[in-house]
């Protein structure tokens, strides 16, 4: 399809690593009928499937060097798509508060739960747009304003730790492999498959 980005590398990798998949079978199966007892039909198959298998992995490998050589990252698509979505994430927290302004939790459960459904629907049957804290606001149970709402959908009030727990993995993990491969860092791949 002409509006895809590398169709043909990126299906390319996946048929690729379809095939390593399947060949994983080759020495299971040799295994469930002779227990790998280092006969010929053993050593027949793992010649091929083994090398065959280093070999789809390693044209898997460059061909992925190739396709996010040219990765494009699109922050306002990845924003729009995050807003689309963060109304649902936040439901709990909502909920929660309109406990404790004094909301009966079971009450207010059920209404977040058919708001949500309804607003759902829009979204994914009609393709219409997100309207899930409107339907919270004009919603008296919980005494919330369209504002209040609005100055709670923020993405970082629903992530954790996670920022501090990929600073730790990339400084513990992430780093020690990059110095320790930085030669290597940065090739260029020809496609060869």
């Amino acid at each position: 399809m002409a509006y895809k980005r590398n169709p043909m590398r990126s299906e390319r990798i996946s048929s690729l690593a379809r095939y390593v998949m399947a060949d994983v079978m080759n020495p299971t199966i040799t295994a469930a009928t002779q227990w790998f007892e280092r006969t010929l039909d053993d050593s027949a198959n793992k010649r091929i499937s083994v090398a065959e298998a280093f070999l789809a992995t390693d044209a898997i490998l460059e061909l992925y060097i190739n396709v996010t050589d040219g990765l494009v990252v699109y922050p306002k698509m990845i924003e729009k798509h995050l807003m689309a979505e963060l109304p649902f994430m936040a439901t709990e927290n909502i909920m929660m508060e309109a406990v404790k302004r004094g909301g009966d939790r079971q009450e207010l459960h059920e209404r977040i739960r058919v708001h949500s459904m309804d607003a759902g629907k829009i979204v994914k049957q009609d393709g219409g747009e997100n309207d899930l804290l409107e339907r919270i606001a004009n919603d008296p149970a919980f005494g919330v304003t369209l504002d209040q709402l609005k100055a709670i959908m923020k993405p970082e009030l629903y992530v954790g730790r996670a920022p501090q727990q990929t600073e730790e993995f990339v400084e513990n993990y992430i780093k020690p492999i990059t110095e320790k491969y930085k030669d290597i860092l940065g090739m260029n791949v020809e496609i060869k498959v």
